[in-house]
């Protein structure tokens, strides 16, 4: 009896932790579309059912950005909230943040515009008053007490309901976009979880940002949607598509960045982007933007929190200070993973792994302890680059803007270098103290058991070398114009230096030393702060910080997370330079047992289930017979086992002793003989082979261009051997003098 003719539910799906077959994949995907290209012909029902499998794509992306935009617009909203909750409430609407309340007073004075009567501090609250040491500590005590409270929901929600909501995402999103399947990793439980915890742990007050985290919850997005389409539901490739395209809108809501984005996506995260995802990521990124936009989440008309404008154009030698903030970045970058790769193995490794809240809890408790008392750590870190950034005007009351005004006239609304006053000076030594503060903190909060995104702090440690150095640059051109580097672009009265450039400069260096970006992080810069002509120095910063970063690591935090937690992802941008030979790596090696094969047309039900239960493959080579070895195809092993369970429930006298056949027609069968079972259709009668002597770089290269995951050896068509992916990374790992065994997924 011919069986399979019908497809079975199951058949050509995967295993949770388990690599996908990308050209497996593609060409299903092309025989599906064949189809409904020759069916479009035949009446106009499938005509439409043509149109709307071609649209289907770009309804999705619209979907994906409305959604994205959407659930951005309301973390952005919620944490801004939350955040001011720590240190007061708003007696005119509890619903309102500080900067809202406010705006609706009569009683606020343009120097004190976050002073109002409607917004009232903790203390004001329990004790009646403002002023002395006990309204100092009782606020002290409300600032930490809101803290650990939001620490601790968010860690326990993860706990409890969502344990891969945890982290930024990005690591375990690169993997899932190289073709590895982790189940539940972008489900709707992580969604819900991810998107409320991300609102506890940025408004918790630690050193993390949300950034990464939107990244994660755009293609958690991105993947509950394509449960509604057919096309990428059924296909695991398609579906990678729309990741990469879902995770170029998370970065454009996340920076108010749409083009950079898409380049993020390509540079960073995607394993394999064709040029009709560039467009689809194109749409998804801007429908994202504008739904964000739409929302208006910080009351400015913009994207983001920190938005700036410079008026002063930058000068030649100014490059100089933009290389040393680049070489500041590439060195904090090369610290941080060091140092952050160390403490997070310690916590794999060690009984520290296994009390996640209590780590939580500590960690809070000293940032909320040690930011309370200075007021730059303890605003939250995106307010706190908006500052720095800033370029100082006549009315600006902040600290950093106190100089003391030895002027008459601004020429066009320019402001000229001025000498510091004692604010400025005070806000110095507060940025000194902040910067000691993130770098440390940073390295020991990154990689709990929270939503915890780099990118806002990597920013935040930039940004504050670069206004400190800014300052001092400032400073310097003012008292002593008379040297040679300022006195023929830097005039008196000029405003020659702006300490905001530099730590918008600091920033892109930081984190472009942290993650190793450069394009991307260059054009979500100038996108972030609408800086065309800053373009030079920030590529400058960007490129120093990754060539420094690069001399003494060669791994970005992404990938050095992947190697941490041991997921099968081959780098596409690293060369296999060693002089083996497929035979050096394949398996069976000379002394292994020999290669487990099925034969074409004499083994019984009850054999090959035995082969399944005795080992954990997840295939097997078809050769004509044990003696000859020819290769006729591979079978992968789920397949198996689902086709042979269903021919047992719905194909007549199929037993024990039924033989298999993987041949295009059995034999006639003697009389009373059970019936055979066909399962040709299950067969790969293409599989990916290579020779004994193939060079490892090419078969390497095989593996990265085409996503495989087994390759098969043969020597003169006979089958010797086969090797997976997991076997290429152990040999990568061999050769490069690590631990082999690393590439297991625990």
């Amino acid at each position: 009896m011919d069986f399979l003719e019908e497809p079975i539910p199951g058949v050509g799906t995967y295993d949770d932790f388990n690599t996908i077959d990308w050209v497996r994949e593609k060409s299903r995907d092309r025989d599906r579309h064949r189809e409904i290209t020759n069916k479009s012909k035949e009446s106009t029902w499938a005509l439409i059912h043509s149109v709307s499998d071609a649209f289907s794509g770009w309804l999705l992306m619209l979907l994906i950005g409305l959604l994205s935009g959407s659930l951005a617009g309301l973390i952005d909203i919620s944490a801004h909230w939350m955040t001011d909750l720590k240190e007061g409430i708003c007696t005119g609407g509890f619903w309102f943040n500080h900067e809202h309340c406010c705006w609706n007073s009569d009683h606020v004075t343009f120097e004190e515009r976050d002073k109002c009567p409607e917004w009232n501090s903790w203390s004001q609250l329990i004790i009646s008053t403002d002023e002395g040491a006990f309204a100092y500590i009782v606020n002290y005590f409300m600032y930490v007490l809101w803290a650990l409270l939001f620490a601790f929901l968010a860690v326990s929600l993860v706990k409890v309901f969502a344990p891969y909501a945890c982290g930024s995402g990005i690591p375990e999103i690169k993997t899932i976009l190289s073709g590895f399947i982790i189940r539940g990793y972008l489900g709707k439980w992580t969604l819900v979880i991810k998107t409320i915890t991300l609102v506890l742990a940025v408004s918790s007050g630690l050193s993390l940002g949300k950034e990464g985290p939107l990244v994660h919850v755009a293609c958690c997005c991105g993947n509950i949607l394509c449960h509604c389409f057919n096309k990428y539901r059924k296909n695991e490739a398609k579906r990678r598509e729309v990741l990469s395209a879902a995770a170029a809108a998370g970065v454009s809501v996340a920076f108010g960045a749409p083009i950079g984005g898409v380049l993020f996506s390509l540079e960073e995260v995607s394993y394999y982007f064709p040029l009709k995802t560039l467009w689809r990521s194109f749409f998804a990124a801007l429908v994202a933007a504008f739904t964000l936009r739409s929302i208006n989440p910080f009351g400015n008309s913009r994207l983001v929190l920190f938005y700036v404008e410079f008026h002063t154009p930058w000068h030649l030698f100014e490059l100089v200070p933009f290389i040393l903030l680049g070489i500041f970045g590439g060195l904090w970058g090369a610290l941080f993973i060091r140092t952050n790769i160390a403490w997070c193995r310690k916590r794999k490794t060690t009984q520290l792994g296994k009390y996640p809240v209590i780590e939580v809890l500590v960690v809070t408790a000293i940032t909320a302890i040690l930011a309370f008392p200075n007021e730059y750590t303890r605003m939250s870190t995106s307010e706190l680059i908006s500052e720095l950034f800033n370029d100082c005007g006549l009315l600006d009351s902040s600290k950093l803007c106190d100089y003391e005004n030895r002027f008459n006239t601004s020429k066009g609304g320019e402001l000229p270098d001025r000498p510091a006053g004692v604010g400025v000076y005070s806000a110095m030594w507060q940025l000194a103290l902040t910067l000691i503060l993130k770098i440390v903190i940073t390295i020991f909060t990154f990689g709990m058991k929270i939503p915890s995104g780099l990118f806002i702090p990597s920013m935040a440690v930039g940004a504050i070398a670069g206004r400190l150095l800014g300052v001092g640059m400032e400073q310097l051109a003012y008292y002593h114009q008379e040297w040679t580097i300022f006195n023929s672009w830097c005039s008196q009265g000029a405003d020659c230096i702006t300490p905001g450039l530099y730590a918008m400069v600091g920033a892109a260096a930081c984190l472009g030393g942290v993650t190793r970006m450069t394009v991307s992080l260059v054009v979500i810069m100038f996108e972030l702060t609408g800086g065309l002509e800053y373009i030079v120095p920030l590529m400058a910063a960007a490129m120093t910080s990754k060539w420094v970063a690069d001399a003494l690591g060669r791994e970005g935090i992404y990938d050095a997370h992947i190697r941490l937690n041991g997921y099968p992802f081959l780098e596409a941008k690293e060369e296999f330079a060693h002089k083996t030979l497929a035979m050096d790596v394949m398996k069976p090696r000379r002394n292994d047992p020999l290669l487990t094969v099925l034969t074409q047309d004499s083994m019984t039900v009850e054999d090959v289930e035995t082969i399944i239960s005795e080992t954990t493959y997840s295939g097997f080579p078809v050769v004509v017979s044990r003696e000859s070895q020819r290769l006729v195809g591979f079978v992968l092993r789920r397949d198996l086992i689902i086709s042979i369970e269903n021919a047992r429930k719905k194909q007549d006298g199929v037993v024990s002793t039924s033989i298999i056949y993987f041949t295009e027609h059995s034999p006639p069968l003697p009389p009373y003989t059970p019936p055979t079972l066909k399962l040709r259709n299950i067969l790969d009668l293409s599989p990916f082979t290579v020779t004994d002597l193939t060079p490892m770089e090419i078969v390497v290269d095989i593996f990265r261009k085409l996503g495989l995951r087994q390759c098969l050896v043969t020597h003169n068509g006979r089958l010797l051997g086969i090797i997976t992916k997991k076997d290429v990374l152990k040999h990568i790992a061999q050769m490069a003098n690590q631990d082999p065994d690393s590439i297991l997924f625990n």
